[in-house]
């Protein structure tokens, strides 16, 4: 049985919001199939993408309610997916996700303007609240209450 449908088992995840597309983009296919699951059982329409140039590529012909990047390594792999992302709508939130939290990539990122920046692995009921929060979210700056807005691990 996978880990998160244990999880689901013992404490019931809410449903998310209906109709919100999101874009996941992981080169780590274990991550990428494992947080796809948890949003799909969510309700959520997800692009799962391995690429991330890719993903950079999919802003020119879809727009998403949310953005999920991993950070990838300390060289920060999924920067061009960030960039295209605000560059596309600065009003869509991006969460990035990190293996390892990297101080100089947090700054980076946040200064670039992502939403949120968050150590690996989440839990689902981590995932699905932060989706949640960030999914009616418009723009960077004061996180909404129960939001982390920066490092979390």
């Amino acid at each position: 049985m996978k880990p998160w449908l244990e999880v689901q088992e013992q404490a019931p995840l809410t449903p998310g919001i209906p109709g919100k597309t999101l874009l996941l983009v992981d080169e780590n296919m274990d991550d990428l199939l494992y947080y796809t699951a948890i949003l799909q059982h969510l309700g959520y329409e997800v692009r799962a993408c391995g690429s991330y140039t890719d993903a950079a590529n999919l802003f020119a012909r879809q727009q998403f309610d949310l953005v999920i990047v991993s950070q990838g390594g300390t060289a920060f792999e999924g920067r061009a997916v960030l960039a295209r992302a605000i560059e596309a709508d600065h009003q869509t939130p991006v969460l990035v996700l990190t293996p390892a939290a990297d101080i100089n990539c947090y700054i980076e990122a946040m200064q670039m303007g992502a939403f949120d920046y968050l150590e690996k692995p989440l839990r689902p009921s981590e995932l699905a609240d932060l989706v949640r929060t960030h999914i009616g979210s418009s723009a960077p700056g004061p996180a909404p209450a129960g939001a982390s807005r920066g490092l979390v691990h």
